[in-house]
Parts: C-alpha cells; sequence; structure tokens
C-alpha cells in the first residue's frame, strides 16, 4: 500500500463529525484507488444514481460529485448515465443522459429495473449517496425518519447486476454501507443493508469521489480535476431547488459544510498529484 493511497483516505475523511473515520478500520486500505481501477477496467455504460430526498427535494452531497464523476467518465469515453427518480431526474436530464426510475414498491420497482438492466446493459453501476434499505425493508434518513415514500429502490441495480459495483457513503443509510453492517450496528443509525464490490467512505459523499479521482489521476497521469467546477455545479443545483441534508436550508453547502470546505479538500488532493500534471 503506497504512503499517496492511505494520504487520500485521510483527506477526504478529514472533518469527520459522524463517525466515518472510525469505520475506516472496517476496510482495508487503499479503497479508492481499487474503485479508481474497476473504473477504468470496465469500460462502457456506466449507471450513476444520486440524488438523497429530502421532502420533495434532494440534497446537494451526492449530485455535486455524481456530475463531477460523470464529466471524468465521459472524458475516458464512457457512457455514463445518471439513474434517478424525479425531482432530481428531471432537472439532470436537461443536460445529462439520464434514465428515470419512478418511486414504486420494491416489488413493482423490481420488473422496472430488470427491464432497465437489458436495455442498458452496464459495464459499472456506482451510488453516489443514495438512501439504501434497511433491514425492515424501508429507507432512514440521519434522524432515523421513514422517508421510503421519496426513495426510488435504485438498491435493486446492485442486487440484479452482474457487473461491478460502487458506492459512496458518509453515514450508514446509504447504499454499499451493508459492507460495514458489523461496524454500523454501534452506531445510532438505521443503517443500510446493501451491498457492493466497492465502498468508498468519507466524511462528505462527494469527497469520496474526489478521492477515486485523484487514485484516477495519478493512475492515468492526466490531472482529471480539470474537466469539472464543483462551485459552479453546487450553484446551479441551489438554482434548482436543491438543499443542504444537514441544515435542510437552501444554501452553498454540502452536509453543513460551505462549498469553499470541498474546494480545499480538492486543492489537498491535487497537490498529491505531480507538479507537471496540474502545471504541463
Amino acid at each position: 500500500m503506497s504512503s499517496t493511497d492511505v494520504q487520500i483516505e485521510n483527506i477526504i475523511l478529514a472533518h469527520s463529525s459522524r463517525g466515518m473515520d472510525a469505520l475506516r478500520k472496517g476496510l482495508s486500505q487503499g479503497y479508492c484507488k481499487r474503485a479508481a481501477h474497476l473504473m477504468l477496467n470496465n469500460k462502457g455504460v456506466v449507471l450513476i444514481g444520486t440524488g438523497f430526498p429530502v421532502g420533495n427535494s434532494f440534497e446537494t452531497d451526492g449530485p455535486i460529485g455524481a456530475i463531477s464523476l460523470y464529466k471524468v467518465l465521459e472524458s475516458l469515453k464512457n457512457r455514463p448515465i445518471f439513474v434517478c427518480a424525479p425531482p432530481i431526474s428531471r432537472i439532470l436530464s436537461r443536460d445529462f443522459n439520464t434514465y428515470e426510475i419512478p418511486i414504486r414498491t420494491w416489488h413493482e420497482s423490481k420488473s422496472l429495473v430488470e427491464t432497465a438492466v437489458a436495455s442498458l446493459k452496464p459495464s459499472l453501476v456506482i451510488s453516489v449517496e443514495r438512501p439504501g434499505v434497511a433491514e425492515d425493508g424501508r429507507y432512514y434518513n440521519m434522524w432515523k425518519e421513514d422517508i421510503t415514500e421519496y426513495a426510488a429502490k435504485y438498491d435493486l441495480f446492485f442486487e440484479l447486476c452482474t457487473c461491478p459495483t460502487i458506492a459512496f457513503g458518509d453515514g450508514g443509510n446509504e447504499i454499499g454501507m451493508g459492507n460495514l453492517n458489523r461496524e454500523l450496528s454501534h452506531m445510532s443509525i438505521i443503517p443500510s443493508i446493501t451491498k457492493c464490490d466497492e465502498l468508498v467512505i468519507a466524511t462528505v459523499s462527494n469527497w469520496g469521489v474526489y478521492g477515486v479521482i485523484a487514485a484516477m489521476s495519478l493512475e492515468l497521469g492526466k490531472d482529471l480535476f480539470k474537466l469539472f467546477d464543483p462551485a459552479e455545479i453546487a450553484n446551479h443545483l441551489l438554482e434548482n431547488g436543491s438543499v443542504d441534508g444537514v441544515t435542510l436550508r437552501a444554501e452553498n453547502s454540502e452536509d453543513g459544510f460551505p462549498i469553499s470546505v470541498g474546494l480545499s479538500i480538492i486543492l489537498r488532493l491535487r497537490e498529491l498529484l505531480p507538479e507537471t500534471m496540474r502545471n504541463p
């Protein structure tokens, strides 16, 4: 394990306030690098689920990272497709390839997802801060409030697809956190049981995406951070109804952190890249 791999994970777990740094011991070191390898080695149609529901809106954490990742994957000759439900599906579809899935029961959703998988034929399935189903078949937010009526069953793509799966989470109730079920049993949440092939944890899920993009940049010898502007993405989402998932306010922040903090995380990650990559 290189020191750079560890540094990436240290950076994306900075400012931890919800226990993700403590959960790190449940994962093998190098998870960002392994996720990067999965992305680089499974080219083709990449499904990206995002948009954690907050009432009839959605939170900023998740979509900022998901849009950033979409742009990176597209530049690498993949065909990324956002898979999500309204309202975020309607917003993303204006600028990106989007496959809308309605909010239905688990049983009703299964046939819809089977059709989607057969049609889209994904080479990789990714979740960036999507709620994951709990053991009782319901969905919950960080305050243990039942949000099932707002949650599309994106977990089913992880259950039904035969391709590799990657999930990003920061609280324990997201898709992929089933990989840490034992560790999460000690936390005051209702955890998700949905598992994935590679789980990326971070203080903010968007930052986990940045960690994987740093790992891909190092692998390719190319500064992929130049392909997107998180502040611009955040402004666009705010104009279209997003809210901070922690403060529940319509503000330019993510999980209670000003966007400037996320930008500082990117700055620290970019400092791990050789200067010739940052300033060719």
